[in-house]
């Protein structure tokens, strides 16, 4: 069935597309590989690589899907089975960017008393966590036209009184 008449389709039943949905692949899925995988190659200490995880992306596609209504930054499950980053943003908003945004939270990280000083640094954290080994996003476009995209993590992190390396 060729679009048009996909589209007439949808039309003569009544259906409507109310929303786009915007995944990770491809290249976009090697930047938020490479800003994840560089910002813990930069910390040492027995910090590996992580690999991408098409079970996670799945659940962090699915979550961001359903942000669309309203874009809220909340979290998918404060007590699921996986560590998440959150961020939104308009434009092209690209994973460089979410990443980029969250590993300059560095600069607040005080590694000595294992603390948040001066600002927010969860998101940080969370990217360089040790034993985190696997990563899966997702993105989409909000009703508002904001971008929501969430990471997932497993396993996951930032449990406290823990130090991330």
């Amino acid at each position: 069935m060729g679009l048009t008449k996909f589209l007439l389709a949808l039309f003569l039943t009544g259906i409507t597309l109310t929303h786009v949905i915007v995944s990770v692949a491809g290249d976009e899925r090697r930047d938020f590989l490479d800003g994840h995988n560089k910002a813990r190659a930069e910390v040492g200490h027995g910090v590996k690589p992580l690999v991408w995880n098409h079970t996670l992306a799945a659940y962090a596609q699915a979550y961001a899907n359903k942000r669309i209504p309203d874009c809220k930054l909340e979290e998918s499950d404060p007590d699921g089975p996986y560590g998440e980053c959150l961020a939104e943003g308009y434009g092209e908003f690209k994973a460089t960017d979410v990443v980029n945004g969250w590993v300059s939270e560095k600069k607040y990280y005080n590694h000595e008393n294992n603390k948040c000083v001066g600002g927010e640094c969860g998101h940080y954290t969370q990217v360089i966590w040790r034993d985190t080994k696997y990563l899966g996003c997702g993105k989409s476009k909000c009703h508002n036209g904001w971008v929501f995209v969430t990471c997932n993590y497993y396993p996951s992190g930032n449990y406290y009184g823990e130090r991330p390396y």
